[in-house]
């Protein structure tokens, strides 16, 4: 998608040869015009599986907006995303799956509430990052436990070089990202062809 390539040459922050911060479009400072081309991006990409979609399914907090601009151009199918922390308003039964955040550098649990995921929808998962692929796989986890299927997976941004695409792909799961980076390099951020 050449315009996210664009705006993450114009905008997009390397940070060593690992991080890549795009805080001021798309997870901190949302750029609406955009997530829209990227909801129709998506539409286009899945245009086989896009009437036949339950759920869109992400996990909080950046992927909801995403989520809901991919809904919108999906028909408005429930965009449903995984807690990250436990409230005490969630008191029904639900999925869990432990992940580990590479930005964060921790271990977490996701969860689903299980009335908001139930056996034989078709479920869209669609993420901001993809990076060495714990959320994705968290989240995959969840819609197994639930007797979903999983349609695909869509990525905004996916850092090819952490191999999450690789694990998610060797699964035998349709990945479909906007822009895959390569390599982030001496402040250089470098694109798969």
């Amino acid at each position: 998608m050449d315009i996210l390539k664009e705006r993450i040459k114009s905008d997009g922050v390397a940070v060593g040869t690992e991080i890549l911060k795009v805080d001021s479009f798309l997870n901190h400072r949302i750029d609406v015009r955009l997530f829209e081309e990227i909801g129709a991006e998506f539409r286009r990409r899945f245009s086989d599986v896009a009437d036949k979609t339950d759920k869109i399914l992400t996990v909080e907090a950046s992927g909801i907006a995403v989520a809901a601009f991919v809904s919108r151009y999906f028909g408005y199918p429930p965009a449903v995303f995984a807690k990250k922390e436990m409230p005490n308003t969630m008191d029904e039964d639900y999925y869990f799956s432990e992940i580990m955040s590479f930005t964060k550098m921790k271990m977490s649990s996701i969860r689903i509430a299980k009335k908001y995921l139930r056996a034989g929808e078709r479920v869209l998962i669609i993420d901001d990052f993809l990076a060495h692929g714990q959320a994705a796989l968290g989240l995959v986890n969840l819609v197994a436990q639930a007797g979903a299927e999983i349609l695909g997976v869509g990525i905004v941004i996916e850092k090819s070089f952490q191999g999450g695409g690789r694990k998610l792909r060797a699964k035998g799961l349709r990945v479909e990202s906007l822009a895959i980076v390569e390599k982030v390099e001496d402040g250089n951020i470098l694109f798969a062809p």
